[in-house]
């Protein structure tokens, strides 16, 4: 999350700039509606969709961008499934050199400003997730230029400011929070968080293409960096109204809750992406119905409810040891170490231990092995 945040550039994009007699009403329709697949996790759909866009409008590069687009979302609702990594980058670059054949030709041509500055912009993000930073640094330089550049072209343009809200605020609150990241901030101008906030409000309730990505950076930010639940909370409703089954959208929604201590209310929200996991709705991987039955199970034992929070925590132990590979996630070290209280509760003792001693094989985390002896000196009481 920490270097990440500033190659998050843009979402965006776009048209009017092309000379050729297209029909822009349908190719504007076109991309709208892909667009909306893919925050409806229809991935399948918006892959038609953008095929018919490439087809239709080959000399445009809207349809190559957001068929990658579609691949970020595959691979954004798994960060640690690397499998679509290769198949990004290519369709990235082949997006990038269509981009750069347009530059060659007219050099003030804003769409394909727009679409090269989010090409770098994304592969940037991906690059510092995988903690490739120099490279990560030099794609959000690249990318952030030609965002600099689009708008001088098209001043009036509302969703380039997307990829400016973004850069001036993470530009701002990243160095402060996570000082490792100071040594890049030589590749880029200052940042002002306010300004930022500023720049995406505008995009989230005005922009054309960008409306829906302001609005879940606006709800993510105001979680994690902001800690303004209700307003993230305000953001994540306006975006549930429209993408109800999107379970990056669900998942911040319901942690507003758990940073408040307001399981009542989490539980209600985990528990309808629980079920939607359990239904096998596309998007509702694992790692989300893990994540949903840690806090259906918390909610429980916070109301005594002891064996319904057993039954919640061991369907998040199971899907944490088949997700973590040896990581040892803090879901799983909490989780086998509530196991044991809550199997002290039940009078359970010889299942109680054996949870204990499993949290003493886990690396420590928040005092886990001082509390688990303690626990197997003298059982857990409520």
């Amino acid at each position: 999350m920490k270097i990440k945040l500033l190659y998050i550039l843009i979402f965006l994009p776009f048209l009017k700039t092309f000379p050729q007699n297209y029909d822009w009403v349908k190719h504007d329709s076109l991309v709208k509606a892909g667009i909306n697949q893919i925050y409806s996790i229809e991935f399948d759909k918006a892959e038609k969709t953008f095929d018919k866009i490439v087809k239709e409008y080959p000399a445009h590069p809207s349809g190559k961008f957001f068929k990658a687009m579609t691949t970020w979302w595959r691979i954004l609702l798994d960060l640690e499934d690397e499998s679509m990594d290769d198949k990004f980058y290519d369709q990235l670059e082949e997006c990038i050199d269509m981009c750069d054949d347009i530059l060659d030709k007219n050099s003030k041509n804003v769409d394909a400003m727009f679409f090269k500055g989010g090409s770098l912009g994304f592969r940037g993000q991906l690059r510092a997730i995988r903690e490739s930073w120099f490279k990560a640094a030099l794609d959000g330089k690249d990318g952030l230029n030609m965002v600099f550049k689009s708008y001088e072209v098209d001043p009036k343009n509302v969703d380039v400011q997307l990829g400016f809200g973004i850069y001036h605020y993470y530009a701002d609150v990243i160095p402060k929070k996570y000082p490792v990241v100071k040594p890049f901030m030589i590749f880029f101008p200052k940042g002002d968080k306010e300004k930022g906030l500023k720049e995406l409000e505008y995009v989230a309730l005005n922009g054309r293409y960008t409306l829906i990505e302001s609005r879940h950076f606006l709800q993510k930010l105001q979680f994690q960096f902001e800690e303004n639940m209700e307003e993230s909370r305000r953001w994540g409703r306006a975006l549930l109204r429209d993408f109800p089954n999107n379970p990056n959208f669900q998942k911040y929604y319901g942690l507003t809750y758990v940073k408040e201590n307001n399981y009542s209310e989490a539980a209600k929200v985990f528990r309808d992406i629980f079920n939607k996991s359990e239904k096998g709705l596309p998007g509702y991987n694992k790692r989300y119905k893990r994540e949903a039955s840690y806090y259906i199970g918390q909610e429980f034992k916070n109301r005594n409810i002891a064996d319904s929070s057993a039954y919640f925590f061991e369907i998040s132990e199971k899907l944490s040891r088949e997700i973590d590979k040896g990581k040892e996630s803090g879901f799983l070290i909490n989780t086998v170490l509530y196991l044991g209280q809550l199997y002290d509760m039940m009078g359970q003792r010889d299942k109680a231990v054996k949870y204990y001693n499993e949290v003493l094989k886990l690396k420590e985390r928040n005092n886990s092995h001082a509390l688990a002896k303690q626990y197997l000196k003298t059982p857990y009481k409520r």
